[in-house]
């Protein structure tokens, strides 16, 4: 156990030594002002809810999404500012000057409006926001180089999109690794739970791996000629809080402040609570558990599953070392969402601890636990919980069994797709000794001034002479299937804009042609591909999807620092019916504005650009 932790749990209170505004800026959240959450937000109804008769178990949310003609605006202003989560003081990227960003909320069937003012100075760089699946509106997907160029520093760029799906998820930067260096916030959708009975909805539980270093050196560190492990995280975060041991911090280190203070929730007694964790890091994998209860899942991602009850939630990614070697063992997603129900079923005065922590053997991490308070209503607000940690199997770094989890709203994948792509991934040094990923041996990277999306809107379509781009074009197929083989031992979280798709199998060796869990074929927007059990053993993922969702979508490993080593690919669909969308002229303008802004300024573009 870390020096920061046992000094915790030996402590007789929990009073912080910095205010909020010093670890979060104007962020409430992790303290006992951060709201609670409604079941769906005002406007009209039908039947009684927004969504009017639409059902989690009955209506199929990809072609049956509500239409309320209401629109949630929110404007969010990127820029760089000095805070200190852990405690140690450091340049991060802020948004609307908080850490984490300002959750995200709307109804089933809204329309956002979202402005982004890009205010990053010191040194100035480009931004972008993406999230959702964007259905009719791929040109608000947010991947510079892709559907966009980056928001010129000083520019904006507001992105409009309908809330197609409900759930919890959040929104981040793609603009090389930005959201490592804080670009991030959650999103809530309100949608139906029939069935499924709670009282107050706690809302986002955002769990970070988070490191000292800004972003930008941290990417120096991933693309160059050395081969070795990641950088290790420093610290691991709930809600942007958790205390640091400041005795570690070198001479002439960062400044670091004790006890900074770690997050604190209300429970009450004999209530159910909606706690909606997302795992919003670069790189760890976490182990989510509260102790004393246990949890019952009810959604993961944005798609409602039948309930099941446990004592811990894994989230993340898995990292490794056996020998020197990276590895990365079976682990869930970067970016995965789940929602759990918990039963306050202790008395009033109680306090326990929430416990997200990253296994070492599965990931790089420096201190890997982080922890939280929760108080019952007459609990001793200040005084420190000592519950006792939740028993589990630690043993092993992965997803749970694809047989496990089955979708509220199962409709099979078709038995045979329109058209297959095989992917092999390797690892590498290209031309110049870097050490890079590639797919199909291609590594790829962006051209921020030449969105693919924008060319094929323009009508090209093919790029003969820009191999980087990884483009892959399926025409007019009606369905794709995915045969992805990991050649090298490290695990990769795959993760597909625009798209969930039917996760088919996953395993090492050969596909042997089974769909798993048929006909409750698992749906996700990342799944992880395994790491190849030896030279001849791959590891395998099959993933098929409908192309009915016109454009160009990014398909990448989810880990920060693998896809700026180039572990990305584009997958054109329906390039025919590209060619009769309208693009938004601000995205043209956008366009324009980074233009000019490249063609005065140095854009110090080190790694793939995403």
């Amino acid at each position: 156990m870390g020096s920061t932790v046992a000094a915790i749990l030996q402590s007789i209170s929990l009073v912080t030594n910095l205010q909020q505004t010093a670890t979060n800026g104007l962020s409430d959240l992790g303290t006992f002002k951060a709201p609670t959450f409604p079941d769906f937000l005002s406007g009209p109804l039908q039947n009684g809810f927004p969504w009017g008769p639409r059902t989690a178990a009955r209506t199929n949310p990809y072609e049956n999404s509500p239409n309320t003609g209401v629109v949630r605006s929110y404007d969010l202003t990127i820029s760089r500012g000095y805070i200190a989560p852990d405690g140690v003081n450091k340049s991060v990227i802020l948004i609307n000057n908080q850490f984490p960003g300002p959750t995200l909320e709307a109804n089933w069937g809204d329309t956002f409006s979202v402005i982004v003012n890009n205010q990053i100075t010191g040194p100035k760089e480009g931004t972008a926001l993406h999230c959702l699946l964007q259905r009719d509106s791929p040109w608000y997907d947010g991947v510079p180089s892709v559907q966009q160029c980056p928001i010129a520093p000083g520019k904006s760029l507001r992105y409009t999109f309908k809330a197609d799906l409900f759930g919890t998820s959040w929104y981040h930067s793609h603009y090389s690794a930005q959201y490592a260096g804080g670009a991030f916030g959650a999103m809530i959708i309100h949608g139906p739970h029939e069935n499924i009975f709670y009282d107050v909805d706690v809302g986002p539980v955002l769990l970070t791996d988070w490191y000292h270093k800004e972003y930008f050196e941290l990417v120096k560190q991933v693309v160059s000629t050395k081969r070795g492990p990641p950088p290790f995280s420093d610290n691991n975060l709930i809600n942007g809080k958790m205390d640091y041991d400041c005795k570690s911090i070198p001479a002439g280190g960062p400044t670091c402040t004790p006890n900074a203070g770690i997050s604190k929730f209300n429970f009450t007694s004999g209530k159910t609570h909606r706690l909606r964790l997302i795992n919003a890091g670069a790189e760890g994998l976490q182990r989510f558990s509260i102790d004393n209860h246990t949890m019952k899942v009810i959604a993961q991602d944005y798609v409602p599953v039948r309930p099941f009850d446990t004592k811990v939630v894994t989230l993340g990614v898995s990292f490794s070392l056996l020998m020197g070697t990276l590895l990365h063992p079976s682990g869930n997603k970067i970016g995965q969402r789940t929602d759990v129900l918990v039963k306050a079923n202790l008395p009033s005065d109680s306090a326990v601890f929430m416990r997200s922590n990253i296994p070492k053997k599965c990931s790089a991490a420096t201190q890997p636990l982080a922890l939280a308070a929760i108080y019952y209503k007459k609990a001793n607000r200040t005084k420190t919980p000592k519950s006792t940690p939740q028993t589990y199997d630690d043993s092993k770094c992965g997803n749970d069994d694809l047989t496990i989890t089955k979708p509220l709203f199962p409709f099979p994948a078709l038995p045979n797709a329109a058209t297959t792509l095989n992917l092999n991934i390797t690892f590498g040094p290209n031309a110049t000794g870097f050490n890079l990923w590639h797919v199909n041996n291609v590594s790829f990277r962006a051209n921020f001034n030449a969105p693919v999306f924008l060319l094929a809107a323009a009508g090209n379509t093919s790029y003969p002479f820009s191999p980087q781009w990884a483009v892959n074009n399926f025409g007019s197929n009606s369905s794709v299937r995915l045969i992805i083989r990991n050649h090298f031992p490290a695990n990769h979280p795959m993760h597909l804009h625009g798209h969930n798709f039917f996760v088919l199998a996953e395993g090492q060796g050969e596909w042997d042609g089974k769909i798993t869990n048929y006909p409750f074929t698992t749906r996700r927007d990342v799944q992880i591909v395994q790491g190849s059990k030896d030279a001849n053993t791959p590891g395998y993922l099959v993933l098929q999807y409908d192309t009915d969702n016109p454009g160009v979508w990014p398909f990448h490993c989810h880990i920060a620092w693998h896809v700026s080593a180039g572990l990305y690919v584009n997958l054109m669909e329906q390039p025919e019916l590209i060619k009769r969308k309208s693009v938004p002229q601000t995205i043209v303008q956008t366009c324009r504005d980074w233009s000019e802004h490249s063609g005065r300024e140095v854009v110090e573009q080190i790694d793939s650009g995403l």
